[in-house]
């Protein structure tokens, strides 16, 4: 269903964009990374700078929120942004084990897992069938990558 599916797209986007513009407005204000500055043994940091414990609040209390205004539980809102927050954090990880700088871009990399594990995971709650998860899938990856610019282009 259509509702469902700009639902779903809604809630990806508010998880993604949400802590990218509260970091572009907060700056270094509570920016206290997710690995805690943690280095590897290959010498990089296990997901780097641009994943915070900031990003990772305001995204899960946005998406609660957007979740609330669609009557949708809150906990699948929180559950939702915690989920595509943390596969995002993974595939910075990835990128970081390719020894590749932290706001690197790698499309697919970048995108899959952040769209399709929540997808996947809230599916029935959210009413989505495998086609409309694709199609979500697919828009998320488009819009992500044409607004790419926008998050590594200093703000202010």
């Amino acid at each position: 269903m259509v509702i469902d599916d700009l639902q779903a797209f809604a809630l990806l986007i508010t998880a993604n964009a949400v802590p990218v513009v509260i970091g572009k407005l907060a700056r270094e204000r509570a920016a206290q990374p997710l690995d805690f500055g943690r280095v590897m043994s290959d010498g990089e940091r296990l997901f780097g700078s641009h994943k915070t414990w900031r990003g990772l609040a305001s995204g899960i209390v946005a998406c609660a929120v957007l979740a609330a205004c669609f009557d949708l539980p809150i906990w699948l809102g929180a559950g939702f942004a915690a989920l595509s927050l943390l596969a995002d954090a993974c595939s910075s990880a990835v990128k970081r084990r390719m020894r590749l700088k932290p706001g690197s871009e790698v499309l697919g990399l970048d995108q899959l897992a952040e769209a399709l594990v929540p997808l996947l995971v809230f599916s029935r709650p959210l009413g989505l069938q495998a086609g409309e998860i694709t199609f979500v899938t697919a828009a998320f990856v488009i819009l992500d990558a044409a607004t790419a610019g926008l998050r590594h282009r200093r703000w202010l």
